[in-house]
């Protein structure tokens, strides 16, 4: 069984090393709006001009998904991302502020499959959503403002200080970088690098600046290296590899499969915890596993790689309809379309 193993050395010492985080605050939230002069308002049904030219400005100048084409494009709506998805979801809850903005603000324990749900759709847009990217950007900073509290060191955070927002983000990186040798094929260097660059692309979607951000594959190492000495085994960590946990059937499909799984989810759920808690601690990088003194056995390993063999065989054959998530089978169809559209007319 997966789960949290405390060593009291390797603890201690990583007690010691682990830097004092100063009381964080929340970012402004900018100025208050002009007040509008007596005698200006618009009429009913139609966009103010300061706020269309605003909005249209905003639409301008948002940062654009990662490109048709791309590394992301091909593997994020792929439904071995789905496997992927508890890893990074574990790394970005080890860090304390993280950690403890989910234990007292999230719904994961009440409404673990809506949450779910909104989380990969999400995802999704940052990739295949167009013109939604960015708005899907700049509702989750807004959904984010108010997050904060103390942590369970007694910590101030914020959801949106920097530190804790870019660490959100950068966890995607290496667990793709690993996850990807698994269950679909080692990246070359230059796809690596790509892959980083459309990655940075999906954190200005996000809100986070450049500053905020390493700028290179060869930059965010050292900085993965240093936050690896920052996370720890936090309590919703615990609990997402937990094989003990409570967790309700799926409240959403079609009703006769909703029944079905009622009735059988005493035999269903504890299969699925240990599946899931074997897929969250196998896909996370080895060095991370380590930082959290997560038990990994060789035999697991073993155990991970004849998987992983059968999901590489199987899912590239399967058709389109069936590898991709629906979000990302729609777009990936549109920008056929759309290629055929703006292909040159063939000469007579």
């Amino acid at each position: 069984m997966t789960g949290p193993t405390r060593r009291t050395d390797r603890s201690a010492r990583k007690a010691e090393a682990r830097p004092t985080r100063p009381t964080e605050t929340a970012p402004p939230t900018g100025t208050a709006p002009p007040t509008r002069p007596t005698g200006t308002t618009p009429p009913i049904g139609t966009t103010p001009p300061a706020r269309r030219a605003t909005e249209e400005g905003a639409t301008r100048d948002a940062p654009q998904p990662p490109p048709v084409g791309g590394v992301l494009w091909s593997v994020a709506g792929d439904i071995r991302g789905l496997l992927m998805l508890p890893s990074a979801l574990a790394l970005q809850v080890a860090h304390p502020a993280v950690g403890a903005g989910v234990d007292q603000y999230s719904v994961f324990r009440t409404d673990p499959w809506g949450r779910g749900e909104r989380s990969l759709r999400s995802a999704l847009l940052w990739v295949y959503g167009g013109e939604a990217a960015a708005e899907e950007g700049r509702r989750l900073r807004a959904l984010h403002r108010t997050i904060q509290g103390t942590d369970a060191h007694g910590c101030r955070y914020h959801a949106l200080t920097p530190a804790n927002y870019a660490w959100v983000h950068a966890t995607g990186f290496p667990v793709y970088q690993h996850a990807l040798r698994l269950l679909h094929r080692p990246l070359t260097d230059a796809q690596e690098r790509r892959l980083y660059a459309e990655w940075l692309q999906v954190g200005r979607i996000l809100g986070i600046h450049d500053r905020d951000m390493p700028q290179t594959v060869e930059a965010f190492w050292p900085y993965y290296r240093t936050m690896l000495g920052q996370i720890e085994a936090t309590v919703v960590l615990r609990e997402l590899v937990a094989t003990d946990q409570a967790v309700p059937p799926p409240d959403r499909g079609p009703l006769p499969l909703r029944l079905l799984l009622r009735a059988l989810w005493p035999v269903i759920l504890p299969r699925l915890a240990r599946f899931r808690s074997f897929i969250t601690v196998g896909l996370m990088p080895s060095d991370a596993r380590e930082a959290l003194d997560l038990e990994w056995t060789d035999a697991q390993e073993r155990r991970l790689r004849r998987f992983t063999r059968v999901v590489r065989a199987v899912v590239p054959v399967l058709p389109e309809r069936l590898r991709y998530l629906p979000l990302a089978r729609k777009a990936r169809r549109e920008a056929r379309l759309q290629a055929r559209l703006s292909a040159p007319a063939p000469r007579a």
